[in-house]
């Protein structure tokens, strides 16, 4: 049973890797994304449970491609993760802010990301 559909936005090819394959290899179907439009694009395309967006994007920026996933009828109430290596209490605060549902901080832990998208999905009501 695959325990979710999770989109990654994120442009660093190493980190996108990372992620892709920790969840991967823990159950998750990995939907990939470079950049906050192709985000959007696919967030209204392929429904997913969960997204993972880094806020420092090339082209619209995290918080930009947070505002457009919201204002989709069928995407405004998927969960919508900041994944970033700003880690100070006020970085934290912005992506609350701004409309993220949860916060990860890099460098990602492999051994802590499946059970954070655990928790991040039961949030959202995802199965």
């Amino acid at each position: 049973m695959n325990p979710g559909r999770i989109l990654v936005v994120e442009d660093n090819p190493k980190n996108l890797k990372l992620v892709r394959d920790v969840l991967r290899f823990s159950g998750y179907e990995v939907i990939e994304a470079t950049s906050g439009e192709d985000g959007v694009r696919l967030a209204a395309s392929e429904h997913p449970d969960l997204i993972l967006m880094d806020p420092q994007l090339p082209g619209i920026d995290g918080a930009e491609a947070l505002r457009r996933i919201r204002a989709g009828e069928q995407t405004r109430a998927v969960p919508v993760v900041a994944v970033t290596a700003f880690a100070m209490d006020h970085d934290r605060q912005r992506a609350f802010d701004s409309g993220f549902t949860g916060y990860v901080e890099k460098p990602i832990s492999v051994r802590r990301l499946p059970q954070q998208v655990r928790d991040f999905l039961r949030l959202g009501g995802a199965t």
